[in-house]
């Protein structure tokens, strides 16, 4: 299979987003880490073993402690620089490191959108469930920074005949459902949340994007610099197509959320086909006579 995503890239631009340590640009992941506590206030059960996967900072593992359901939480990430808010395992990026049935919680944030194999990973992590074992993560969605990829597009077009890759495909929530279904997930749940930022400019968002670690990381992405001129056009056109009355631009953020259950026998099951006690026919036929 030939790689979206240049993974020794990726990693690089993740160092650098810690070294700038912008505390603001962080507001993705923050919002993130609030909703994965809440949702998991809702889960009627502790965990005994949780493992929080790629989430670049310590938030998920931190939110997943905060919620107090689970006994202990392991960090893992692709690169040891990035656990210089605590400590952490290392593993390859895209792998799992626990035996199989071997955790009981699993949560990610904002990192299968930068996987070139989102089925093998959520196969790899259902593997890794104990059976009634929780899976719970969000990842970018299908819109996020459609406003960006169409300047640039504009921009690169108009300038040079055609464009390059710039910006990241993205999942849309109804096939990120069939993905856990695919991963043999029972009871799978995916759903869309999706934000609106404004900004100065595009270049105020660019350094956002810049401080998150999520700026262009495509492995089919044109290796010479990007002329000042497109960004310039490009920003002009974004400027002109998503701006509000008082000058300001948006970007839209979509975040869709995942959850799936490593399959059990205690767990809820559709009905077979037939198995019904009342007919569809008579319930409607009550309610017509009634």
């Amino acid at each position: 299979m030939e790689p979206i995503f240049d993974h020794d890239s990726l990693l690089a631009k993740k160092r650098r987003a810690l070294r700038i340590a912008d505390a603001g640009a962080g507001f993705l992941m923050q919002r993130a880490a609030g909703d994965l506590e809440d949702r998991l206030a809702a889960v009627e059960r502790r965990f005994e073993r949780a493992a929080a996967l790629f989430s670049m900072t310590s938030e998920a593992s931190d939110a997943v402690s905060a919620s107090g359901k689970a006994e202990t939480v392991a960090r893992v990430e692709a690169d040891a620089t990035l656990f210089a808010q605590g400590a952490g395992e290392v593993a390859p990026p895209e792998t799992v490191p626990f035996e199989p049935e071997s955790v009981d919680l699993v949560v990610s944030l904002y990192a299968l959108q930068e996987m070139n194999d989102v089925p093998g990973m959520l196969v790899q992590i259902r593997r890794a469930l104990r059976p009634d074992g929780l899976f719970l993560g969000c990842m970018a969605g299908a819109g996020t920074l459609g406003e960006l990829r169409e300047a640039l597009l504009a921009a690169e077009t108009e300038l040079h005949g055609g464009a390059s890759p710039r910006v990241s495909p993205f999942t849309d929530v109804r096939d990120a459902g069939a993905l856990l279904q695919r991963a043999a997930f029972a009871l799978p749940v995916a759903d869309l949340e999706t934000v609106t930022v404004r900004y100065d400019s595009m270049f105020a968002l660019m350094r956002d994007l810049r401080a998150m670690g999520a700026t262009n990381a495509l492995a089919g992405r044109s290796r010479k610099p990007a002329t000042r001129a497109l960004f310039m056009r490009a920003a002009e056109i974004y400027a002109e197509r998503f701006s509000d009355p008082d000058g300001r631009i948006r970007a839209t953020f979509s975040t869709i959320w995942l959850s799936g259950w490593a399959p059990h026998s205690s767990q809820q099951k559709p009905l077979k086909p037939g198995s019904a006690t009342v007919s569809l026919a008579k319930v409607l036929g009550e309610e017509k006579d009634g």
